[in-house]
């Protein structure tokens, strides 16, 4: 089912999210199917549960190479419960835009190689490492679940109306 985003000024959206505590339910199954489903619709490559007024410490993303952004590598499907990013490395800026933010694009600077760990919707112990664009997408969706918008760490933001179809 595709969620409604809430609006910017959301209170929810500055809240720090609550970690997950019971896995592998259905409830979890059906919130996480709904993520993607709802990311996909909006032609995103990321979302935060407090996105859609989930105040939970769950994160999903995906990419395929196009020529949106063109060189980099795809991303399987991925969900990820409780993500702490444990290392980072480098810096980069990039543009980033946002479900929660629309109608705007912004110049943020975020590192460029970070190590996570995380569970898996069954509560296994997940460790990743990523890179480049895939780093910043975990960045930015981690950034929701503490309550930061990329609009509070952008250098410069303007107006941006996103071609669909």
């Amino acid at each position: 089912m595709i969620r409604e985003f809430l609006p910017t000024d959301s209170p929810l959206l500055r809240l720090r999210a609550s970690s997950v505590e019971i896995f592998s339910t259905q409830a979890l199954n059906v919130l996480v199917a709904d993520m993607f489903e709802t990311m996909r619709a909006g032609r995103g490559v990321g979302l935060a549960a407090p996105q859609i007024g989930v105040s939970q410490r769950i994160i999903v993303f995906e990419f395929y190479e196009n020529d949106r952004l063109p060189g980099e590598p795809s991303i399987p499907p991925t969900a990820l419960i409780n993500p702490i990013i444990t290392s980072a490395k480098g810096a980069a800026d990039g543009k980033e835009g946002c479900f929660s933010v629309p109608e705007m694009i912004g110049v943020i600077t975020r590192y460029e190689e970070i190590s996570y760990i995380a569970q898996d919707i069954e509560g296994r112990r997940v460790e990743g490492a990523a890179k480049g664009f895939h780093a910043r997408i975990i960045q930015h969706e981690v950034d929701h679940l503490d309550g930061i918008l990329y609009i509070d760490k952008a250098k410069e933001v303007e107006p941006y109306k996103r071609e669909l179809g």
